[in-house]
């Protein structure tokens, strides 16, 4: 955060339900403090969508430069916004709000956020690629277009619920160009489409509980594979765990984490901001992760 706070000092935030375990705070900050800008990035807990109209009617008045979003409010946020990006509409969901003379644009980083980091992790590029997206919600919607950009050969989407699966799919089949986009149910019959995926997908929040199990079972994963889970915590979730077990390469959603929370501060910051510094957001993410982890050992022992 800002060595002092001024009467000149902008605003950012997160807005979410719970938004108390959220590494943005320490992760933007540090950024503030190492790039020298005289902003605060603080966390908005909201507990419904009344009150989300409330707090988004507010921040209009209020010395933001921007604002993310999180769960459970990413594609109520779409509908809120005065003006939105074209993959945050393909998407269906808003996880970045530039504030701009009281006006709402909103955009969408999650997904260029998790390729970012795929290329600079395990050196992923989608194009010409299978690709299995566990989920059909707001985080899905955001990988799927990305994968449609970076075109991707095939993209399966699995859901427990075939219908929100084949929506989010019919909304981006027009803009697909060369991808292919399949839908199918999660279960027994859909391992072989794990098993033939370069990239396999968890976009659902599964594996967040203590007692989550992994999306998908380590069976049907392999050498050879790339597993992201779009999710962080701590200790490995279930399906890093499988994934590893299986012999496949895997990463959590830290490093898509900090990708999109940095092209979220270059929008934000034009160019007074300039590039953000991803490796100083990382470190200070890590730490705070590391922390966290600390302490949670201190109260058990």
């Amino acid at each position: 955060m800002s060595a002092r706070i001024t009467g000149r000092t902008r605003l950012a935030g997160i807005i979410g339900w719970p938004v108390e375990q959220s590494l943005s705070p320490v992760m933007h900050n540090a950024a503030y403090q190492a790039m020298d800008l005289d902003w605060a990035y603080v966390p908005l807990p909201v507990a419904d969508e009344t009150d989300l109209i409330r707090v988004v009617g507010a921040i209009r008045v209020l010395p933001f430069v921007g604002f993310n979003v999180t769960m459970p409010y990413k594609q109520v946020m779409l509908e809120l916004c005065d003006e939105a990006a074209m993959l945050a509409t393909m998407a269906g969901a808003v996880n970045t709000v530039h504030c701009v003379d009281g006006r709402l644009i909103g955009y969408n980083t999650d997904g260029r956020g998790l390729v970012d980091s795929l290329a600079a992790e395990v050196g992923y590029e989608p194009q010409g690629t299978t690709v299995v997206i566990v989920g059909a919600g707001g985080a899905a919607g955001s990988a799927l277009v990305s994968l449609v950009l970076g075109k991707a050969e095939r993209v399966v989407l699995l859901n427990r619920t075939r219908e929100n699966a084949e929506t989010l799919a019919g909304r981006i089949r027009p803009h697909a160009r060369e991808t292919v986009i399949d839908v199918a149910t999660l279960g027994e019959d859909s391992a072989e489409e794990v098993r033939e995926a370069d990239l396999v997908i968890n976009a659902t929040p599964l594996g967040m509980g203590p007692t989550d199990q992994s999306p998908v079972p380590a069976e049907w994963l392999g050498a050879g594979q790339i597993v992201a889970d779009m999710i962080y915590r701590a200790q490995p979730t279930p399906l890093v765990r499988a994934a590893r077990s299986a012999g496949a390469k895997a990463v959590d959603g830290l490093g898509m984490l900090v990708a999109q929370g940095a092209i979220a501060m270059e929008i934000w910051g034009d160019e007074e901001c300039g590039r953000a510094p991803r490796d100083v957001m990382r470190q200070a993410a890590e730490d705070a992760i590391s922390a966290r982890a600390d302490a949670e050992r201190g109260e058990d022992s």
